[in-house]
């Protein structure tokens, strides 16, 4: 009986959006907003009070979704360790994000159609978190991927941020082609979906489909967790307002990629190709983030590469056969980038809607709390020792380097100088917000709904290390115990320490090139080639379009001239004329007289008859 309630945790956000769309004109403001945050914060509750279930595995079943032939696919979600940490996480920051919303939105006229498109946001990651099928985790991944476009694109009056939406949900679609392809690769060789099913027969499967099979799963996910060459849609998708661009990049969209990886890991981890080509993806990646995120003038810019480049790392613990350092650093990065997009949106209210850091500042004097809250978001960003991105952070190299081949250490290596990047723009970002300069002018203190959600992220972000202290420190690895999943390759003490070591003096190396750099507060961004190639993404999407858009343009024009002309106006008007002029030949025989008409029957007849003695000699 217990096992059934597991359904509403994904059904409490669902229920949530359903009766905002459908009472929600009728309701005031403040109870809208009331219930699109109580179905989210029951569902974290009910998360808490399920936890005991999760050590035993528990599953649930609703109803039988599909049964023909072999196919068999129920409605059924499994509540193991790695979904209830994932669940958890999901829900208590999205309750988090709403509270902030409704605050933040408060003079949005369309806050009906947000809240109902923000619950089922949280309901779609809900299903890719619980499902315990590929099929039905197929829908939510769709489903994250409607509500992504809906809500970046949610001021579609803009052309620009319409436009952000399209792109976000083209570039995820085209990935999840791919996705598509391993679903159904996979049902053709196992005849199944069930997701533990898979895993058990993966040892069966011919090592080169396997290897397909897992590069095929790793599409998927880049293109969800914006990961090279799929990385082009996320900083766009900050045309959204502030708690969108939260929730997706901190709770759920795009760390939908990474977790799939994670739940596909037995079959994943059987293919050291594919394991090596997400490490080199999730590396480069990483350092491409960190690079474009240096250079940014838009405030969410920069923590949107950032995010590209957190996940980055995460990838890179999964090639690295650490499930446990993956999610480690997808629950801490949760909590330090929520933080920090929220604390940013505060950021933008004060200024009156100003996102250029170089027309931003004082913010320490305009609003020390919101300060010290980004100050926070920022060191454990940056990874600063004892903070939650330092423990979780060197988790993923220690896994890299323990390897002790020249492959993972070269990615090591490249982590590392990701590390410094990311301590230098995490630093610059703090400078540039604390600048002693004229800044923006706004509406004066922030409204407490904007910060108050913000103390607990802060706290987390400070002591989330917690979760996975390891025995270097003198903690227990809790998560990982909890978890049961592949640690990876044990560091040595040794190693660790190594790590932390260095991890301290590129921060402080950082801290002193951006203190010197930044002496006195710039009023423009210095230009360049280099910079403006750096903003511009490395000038991805002019590669995409040189490579992909504009060949397909350009045929797409041909065939409008050479074919589509033809089918739809060409050959139709020249078979009309033909179908004319025959008539107008053949009108002849009509004449009018019986007599003829009797002469062509005879005839007709004699015909007929000619044909049916042919028919007998032969």
């Amino acid at each position: 009986m217990m096992g059934e309630l597991l359904f509403l945790i994904p059904l409490l956000p669902l229920g949530g959006a359903l009766v905002i769309l459908f009472a929600g004109g009728r309701m005031p403001r403040r109870m809208l907003s009331g219930v699109a945050i109580a179905s989210v914060a029951a569902s974290a509750a009910m998360t808490l009070w399920l936890w005991p279930l999760a050590g035993d595995r528990t599953r649930a079943t609703l109803f039988t979704w599909l049964d023909v032939g072999a196919l068999q696919l129920p409605v059924e979600i499994l509540f193991s360790p790695l979904a209830a940490a994932m669940t958890l996480m999901v829900t208590v920051v999205s309750a988090l994000i709403h509270v902030y919303a409704a605050s933040y939105l408060h003079h949005e006229p369309d806050i009906r159609r947000f809240f109902t498109l923000f619950n089922l946001f949280v309901f779609a990651m809900l299903v890719i978190v619980l499902a315990d099928n590929l099929l039905l985790l197929f829908l939510g991944w769709e489903g994250v991927g409607f509500c992504s476009y809906a809500l970046i694109g949610f001021w579609y009056r803009n052309p620009d941020f319409a436009a952000a939406g399209r792109k976000a949900f083209l570039v995820t679609r085209a990935a999840d082609v791919l996705f598509g392809i391993a679903l159904l690769w996979l049902f053709r060789l196992t005849g199944t979906l069930s997701i533990e099913a898979i895993n058990l027969q993966a040892a069966s499967l011919p090592p080169t489909t396997v290897t397909i099979l897992a590069l095929l799963l790793l599409a998927g996910a880049c293109g969800k967790s914006a990961q090279l060459p799929f990385s082009s849609w996320l900083p766009d998708a900050m045309a959204g307002p502030t708690p969108v661009s939260a929730l997706i990049h901190a709770a759920t969209m795009v760390t939908a990629g990474v977790y799939l990886l994670c739940r596909m890991f037995p079959l994943i981890s059987l293919s050291a190709i594919a394991l090596a080509v997400i490490g080199l993806i999730g590396a480069a990646t990483a350092f491409y983030g960190a690079t474009c995120a240096l250079v940014q003038r838009d405030i969410k810019k920069v923590l949107a590469y950032s995010t590209i480049s957190q996940v980055g790392y995460m990838f890179l613990a999964v090639g690295a056969g650490t499930v446990t350092g993956a999610m480690f650093h997808l629950l801490t990065h949760a909590f330090f980038k929520a933080l920090l997009f929220m604390v940013a949106g505060a950021v933008i209210h004060l200024a009156a809607g100003e996102q250029d850091l170089f027309r931003l500042g004082q913010l320490s004097k305009r609003s020390p709390t919101l300060f010290w809250l980004l100050l926070v978001g920022a060191l454990a960003l940056a990874g600063v020792p004892l903070t939650a991105g330092f423990f979780s952070k060197d988790a993923i190299l220690a896994a890299c380097f323990a390897r002790q081949t020249l492959w993972w250490t070269s990615l090591g290596i490249a982590g590392l100088v990701t590390a410094f990047l990311t301590a230098l723009y995490a630093i610059r970002l703090v400078y540039l917000l604390a600048a002693d300069r004229e800044s923006a002018s706004g509406h004066g203190p922030a409204p407490r709904g904007l910060v108050w959600p913000l103390l607990p992220l802060g706290a987390l972000a400070l002591v989330g290390g917690l979760l996975n202290l390891p025995a270097v420190w003198g903690g227990h690895e809790t998560l990982g115990r909890w978890l049961e999943t592949p640690a990876g390759a044990l560091p040595s003490h040794d190693l660790e320490w190594g790590l932390a070591a260095a991890t301290l003096l590129l921060v402080a190396g950082a801290w002193l090139f951006i203190r010197n750099r930044y002496r006195v507060p710039p009023t423009v961004s210095p230009g360049g080639a280099g910079v403006s190639f750096l903003a511009a993404g490395w000038q991805l999407d002019s590669l995409i379009r040189v490579i992909i858009t504009a060949p397909f343009e350009k045929i797409g024009c041909l065939l409008e001239k050479s074919v589509e002309r033809r089918l739809s106006a060409t050959w139709p008007a020249g078979l009309g004329r033909l179908c004319q002029v025959t008539g107008q030949s053949w009108r002849v025989l009509t004449s009018g007289y019986v007599s003829h008409y009797l002469a062509a029957m005879a005839w007709g007849m004699v015909l007929l008859l000619a044909m049916l003695v042919v028919l007998l000699v032969l």
